[in-house]
């Protein structure tokens, strides 16, 4: 048995050419949804998803501006930036790429972004629409694998999912969102963490597997259910001198003993990194949206 390879670039290709629909609809009527983003140092991942994400938004029509700030800048720089960009209209959307600085909060820095500029849907207003299943915004990277599993034929109604990892990026809003009376939701969650034991206790009962542990081989074939979809969020750096980098990507599963025991797998790279940036730009439009009916409903009541 050898998996299904779950193309998350594929699949991530396709719904962008939706929201450079929905993105071409508002600048009909004048509106370019628009992007704000806050890189604060000089970590190359950091520096290499951004331009991800830039290069993703010119291919939908979204406007982006990044704002590049040196390691050793302050918090209260960093803090009056975003309040700017509140106030800007320019920006629908406001991302600030983590991790920041140590010597910097980064849940001051969340909670300084308006909710409704919050398009990674990390402030806590948001969270808690979220896990009251009323979400204004839904956390990209947790969007993403929702989105992944319906468009590839793998709902998670009525299944056991096991997720490892508890952070609040994936692990924690992914299980709120499965939960959820709605598509997409309906599932039976499981979560696993550090503190686990026996972690293949429960990794081998699951009908679908999300692993986001940070780090390599945290799950191997030996720990995955025959048949079990398996989606792998993890994205590592390991030492390979024959790659020209010195370097090679993978994920938090070893991916060659688990393709042989599941039905499905996503691959690292090309799994769920392209639908975390894709929801990314879906959560743009989306606030542009929101934005320009809150403007309307505001001149209107001027009018009144």
């Amino acid at each position: 048995m050898s998996a299904t390879i779950i193309s998350g670039t594929e699949l991530a290709q396709s719904l962008r050419k939706e929201i450079s629909v929905e993105a071409e609809t508002l600048s009909q009527r004048g509106i370019t949804p628009g992007l704000g983003v806050v890189l604060v140092g000089d970590d190359p991942a950091s520096i290499s998803y951004v331009r991800g994400k830039e290069k993703a938004c010119a291919q939908v029509g979204i406007y982006t501006e990044t704002l590049r700030m040196a390691a050793e800048t302050s918090q209260e720089t960093v803090l009056g930036t975003l309040a700017e960009m509140n106030q800007n209209s320019k920006f629908h959307g406001i991302l600030v790429q983590l991790p920041l600085p140590s010597h910097i909060d980064e849940m001051r820095v969340i909670e300084s972004i308006l909710p409704l500029k919050d398009v990674d849907g990390f402030h806590p207003a948001n969270l808690g629409r979220l896990m009251i299943g009323k979400p204004r915004f839904k956390p990209a990277t947790p969007a993403g694998i929702v989105e992944l599993l319906l468009r590839s034929g793998n709902s998670p109604e009525g299944k056991s999912v096991v997720i490892v990892g508890r952070s609040n990026i994936v692990g924690k809003p992914l299980a709120n969102l499965l939960i959820q009376k709605c598509e997409g939701g309906n599932a039976t969650v499981t979560i696993c963490h550090t503190k686990t034991q026996n972690l293949g206790s429960y990794t081998s009962r699951a009908d679908i597997l999300v692993v986001a542990a940070g780090k390599p081989n945290t799950v191997s074939g030996s720990m995955i259910k025959s048949g079990a979809v398996v989606i792998d969020v993890g994205v590592n750096r390991v030492p390979d001198s024959s790659k020209k980098k010195g370097y090679r990507l993978v994920g938090d599963v070893d991916f060659e003993s688990a393709k042989e025991v599941a039905r499905a797998i996503t691959p690292v790279p090309g799994g769920i990194g392209p639908m975390t940036i894709t929801m990314l730009l879906k959560n743009t439009v989306h606030a542009a949206k929101l934005q320009a009916r809150e403007l309307t409903e505001t001149n209107s009541e001027r009018k009144e």
